[in-house]
């Protein structure tokens, strides 16, 4: 029998807790601290914890503009349970926070190889998009691989 996944939309963040999560997530050292709480405060619109037995597996966010954009950010699963749909339902969830605070996109970018569980669990489609790299000081375009896709409302099912 699968456990329970309670998720938690803007819950308290111990700073510690989502650390050690993405540490765990990432497959890296935990070196520090990072302040989420007082960085969620300030720049997300929304977030979403996913507990079971009220500890702390999975983590999703998105910031906005204030008005019809929000991105999409963190999106974090422990390793242990990863490929179980706890980041698809974290995901599903923020969807519908930012669609009822109003915003008309949701735009995320990701790795190449999460593109299935974006486009085929979660629902995006794919746009082009550009970014720059601030280490190099110069704008970066490739529009040969999508890695940035988004939901429209009237395309969020």
């Amino acid at each position: 029998m699968s456990p329970t996944i309670d998720l938690q939309v803007k819950f308290p963040v111990v700073d510690e807790e989502l650390s050690a999560l993405h540490a765990r997530a990432f497959g890296s050292r935990l070196t520090g601290v990072t302040p989420w709480a007082q960085r969620l405060e300030r720049h997300s619109l929304t977030w979403v914890g996913a507990f079971i037995d009220e500890q702390l597996v999975g983590f999703v966010h998105a910031c906005w503009d204030g008005g019809a954009h929000a991105f999409l950010l963190d999106t974090v699963v422990d390793p242990d349970r990863q490929r179980s749909g706890v980041g698809a339902r974290l995901v599903r969830a923020v969807v519908d926070e930012t669609t009822a605070a109003g915003c008309d996109w949701l735009h995320v970018d990701y790795e190449p190889h999460l593109t299935a569980f974006y486009t085929e669990a979660c629902g995006f489609s794919s746009t082009s998009g550009g970014s720059a790299d601030s280490r190099l000081g110069e704008s970066v375009l490739d529009l040969s691989t999508p890695t940035q896709l988004r939901h429209h409302r009237s395309g969020i099912g």
